[in-house]
């Protein structure tokens, strides 16, 4: 005869195991939200302070954030996700740089009649696509871990295409290619809101950061569209 106490109590395990890690999935993305959140805040404030000192960021300058951003992304915060105190502050560093870098682009924008429209409408709908495509990535049962190649490929190809148009100079090659990384990295939020759901991530910092890029590049690419769609140029 077969314990059912036995069976009882194994069953009592598995669910309190299943609400444990529920709980613990619970926790990781609050503070990594929150830490996005933080993120988002951080580069308000570079982009605040960036546009009154915006002529000491462009030509070299620009590029120099570019390379310490890219530094901290590659190097820094994958080193001191696990330091508490410092990642914080690496992470919020990196939203307030990045915040320094577009200082050029808003001010640019702000200076077109509607500018404050323009960038209002950007946020705007950054925010809605943001949020609409992570409820998706949450709640669907599609796996679109197997989308992970595909993006990175892309990506390259985008930023290939990116700094070639820097020396062509074509604003209608400049609206395809925004268009394009716009796409992308609506892409880029459904796999990676997936990613910190299947627990890809151990530190809410890591995933806060790849959250960060996909909300700021859309950003950046839908504000380059509107920019352009409402020059005179």
């Amino acid at each position: 005869m077969y314990n059912r106490d036995y069976l009882s109590q194994e069953t009592s395990q598995n669910n309190v195991s299943a609400d444990s890690q529920k709980a613990e999935l619970m926790s990781f993305l609050k503070a990594t939200y929150q830490l996005f959140a933080g993120s988002l805040l951080a580069a308000t404030a570079g982009a605040y302070i960036g546009l009154d000192i915006v002529e000491y960021l462009m030509g070299g300058m620009h590029w120099v954030l570019f390379g310490i951003m890219l530094a901290m992304i590659f190097f820094v915060i994958p080193a001191t996700k696990h330091i508490a105190g410092v990642n914080l502050a690496v992470l919020f560093a990196f939203g307030f740089i990045s915040g320094l870098m577009i200082a050029p682009l808003l001010a640019t924008i702000f200076s077109m009649p509607s500018g404050a429209s323009i960038v209002g409408q950007a946020f705007l709908m950054t925010s809605v696509a943001f949020a609409g495509i992570s409820m998706f990535a949450m709640t669907t049962k599609r796996d679109f871990s197997n989308m992970g190649k595909f993006l990175f490929i892309a990506l390259i190809i985008a930023i290939v295409a990116a700094i070639s148009n820097i020396f062509i100079g074509s604003s209608m090659l400049q609206l395809f290619i925004s268009g394009g990384i716009s796409l992308l990295m609506c892409a880029f939020i459904l796999y990676d809101t997936q990613q910190i759901i299947k627990g890809a991530y151990d530190s809410p910092v890591e995933a806060a950061l790849s959250l960060y890029l996909d909300f700021f590049n859309l950003f950046v690419n839908l504000l380059q569209i509107l920019g352009i769609m409402n020059s005179d140029d």
